[in-house]
C-alpha cells in the first residue's frame, strides 16, 4: 500500500476502486474518479491496480491510497496477503470498474458491505449492486461508462455529487500545475536544443502490443504530410520527438532517423527514469499521436491534443477508446467501413495530415498572439 493525500472528513466513506488491467484502461478510469471525489463529502478513495500501473495511480490527484494486486498468478501467500490487507481497510463500497471472476470472488471474501460492477460475465454473481451498461456493444466511450458506475456509487453511498445536475467533471482530469508543465517543456528544451516558437509533436510509433497500430513508414509518410501543409500555409513545422515503451527504441531510433534523412526536425525523446517520468514528460508536448495504446490516454488525461489510430472492431472503436480531453483538442482515424476493420493501411493519411496541419495552425496561432 501507498498513502497520498487522505479525506478530511470523518464521515466519509472509504472506497476501494478496482482497474487492475492495462495503463490506457486505468487512464480511462481518472474522469471517473474525479467524479468520486469531487462527492460531497469526499469519500477516502483507494484503488487496486497492477503493479506496472501503480506510479500512475500515485501521481492520480484523486486517490488517497494505491494497493498492488499481485495477479492471478500471483503465489498463495500474495493473495492471501492481499485479502488480509483488504479485510483490515474498513472498505465502505467496493466499485469494480472490469470484474473478473477473481476479483468479484475476493471482494466478496473481504467483507466489503458494498460491492458494484456493471452486469456482466458470472463475476455478477458476487456483486450485490450491478450496473447494466451492455459495454460490448460500444455505444459510448470507455470513460463514460466508467463515469455512470462513478455516479450509481454516489448515489448508492447516499453522497451528493458536487456538480450542477446532468454534468460530468469536466477536462483535464491530470490537472498539472503551469509551473510542472513550464518545467517539462523547458527541460526538453534544453536538453535538445528546440526552439520554443515550433510545435512539438510526440509521435509513439509503438502498440505496446495492445493494439494494432501504423508501420513505421505510415507515420513517416504522415509526419512528412503535416510539415508540407504547414510549409505550404507559410507555418512554420514542428519539432518531433519519438517516444517509445520498453523494447520499442529501435523503432523509435528508425523512424527519427527516416525522418531526419526526409528534412524533417526530428529526435529521440530523452531517456524516462520510468513509467511516472515518462508520463510527466508529456506534458510538454502540443500535440500527442500515436495508435490506441496506454500513452495516448495520458495525453488525453493532460488535455493536450491528440491524434489517435484505431481499428474498426466494435470492441476497438475511435467511440469506444476515445481519449477524455476536450472534444475540440481530439482526432481520431480509422479504416473505412468497405475495409478490413484491422487494415490500418486503409486509413486516409492525406486527411489525417490535413487535419492535424489544421489544429497545429491553432498552436501556431495562439503562441503568435500571446
Amino acid at each position: 500500500m501507498t498513502a497520498t493525500t487522505a479525506s478530511a472528513d470523518a464521515r466519509a466513506p472509504r472506497l476501494l476502486v478496482v482497474r487492475n488491467d492495462k495503463l490506457g484502461d486505468f487512464m480511462l478510469a481518472w474522469p471517473a474518479l474525479a467524479a468520486l471525489k469531487k462527492a460531497k463529502p469526499a469519500p477516502h478513495v483507494s484503488v487496486l491496480v497492477p503493479a506496472y500501473t501503480a506510479p500512475m495511480a500515485r501521481l492520480c490527484p484523486w486517490i488517497d491510497d494505491v494497493f498492488i494486486d499481485p495477479g492471478e498468478q500471483a503465489p498463495k501467500d500474495a493473495q492471501r496477503a492481499l485479502l488480509a490487507t483488504l479485510r483490515q481497510g474498513g472498505f465502505t463500497a467496493m466499485l469494480t470498474l472490469y470484474s473478473t471472476t477473481r476479483i468479484g470472488w475476493l471482494g466478496l471474501r473481504s467483507g466489503i458491505p458494498l460491492r458494484m460492477a456493471p452486469a456482466t460475465k458470472w463475476a455478477q454473481l458476487f456483486y450485490n449492486r450491478r450496473v447494466t451498461q451492455r459495454r460490448s456493444r460500444s455505444a459510448k466511450p470507455e470513460y463514460i461508462y466508467n463515469l455512470e458506475l462513478a455516479e450509481a456509487m454516489i448515489q448508492a453511498l447516499g453522497l451528493s455529487s458536487g456538480q450542477p445536475s446532468q454534468q460530468h467533471p469536466v477536462p483535464p482530469y491530470w490537472p498539472l500545475a503551469p509551473q510542472q508543465r513550464d518545467a517539462q517543456r523547458s527541460a526538453l528544451g534544453q536538453a535538445l536544443g528546440l526552439d520554443d516558437t515550433r510545435p512539438w509533436v510526440f509521435l509513439h510509433p509503438g502498440s505496446g502490443g495492445s493494439a494494432v497500430n501504423l508501420t513505421p513508414e505510415a507515420y513517416a509518410g504522415l509526419a512528412q504530410g503535416i510539415d508540407r501543409r504547414l510549409a505550404e500555409s507559410g507555418e512554420r513545422p514542428p519539432h518531433w520527438i519519438l517516444t517509445a515503451g520498453p523494447g520499442e527504441e529501435a523503432v523509435a531510433e528508425a523512424l527519427v532517423k527516416t525522418l531526419d534523412e526526409a528534412g524533417l526536425s526530428a529526435y529521440r525523446q530523452p531517456a524516462c527514469a520510468g513509467l511516472a517520468d515518462f508520463a510527466r514528460s508529456l506534458a510538454a508536448a502540443d500535440a500527442f499521436i500515436a495508435g490506441s495504446t496506454g500513452p495516448l490516454h495520458v495525453a488525453g488525461c493532460l488535455n493536450l491534443i491528440t491524434v489517435g489510430f484505431y481499428p474498426s472492431h466494435r470492441s476497438a472503436t475511435p467511440l469506444r477508446w476515445q481519449t477524455c480531453n476536450d472534444a475540440d483538442r481530439r482526432l481520431a482515424f480509422h479504416p473505412p467501413t468497405d475495409a478490413a476493420h484491422q487494415d490500418m493501411s486503409a486509413i486516409d493519411l492525406e486527411a489525417a495530415a490535413a487535419a492535424t496541419a489544421a489544429r497545429l495552425r491553432k498552436v501556431n496561432h495562439h503562441r503568435s498572439t500571446a
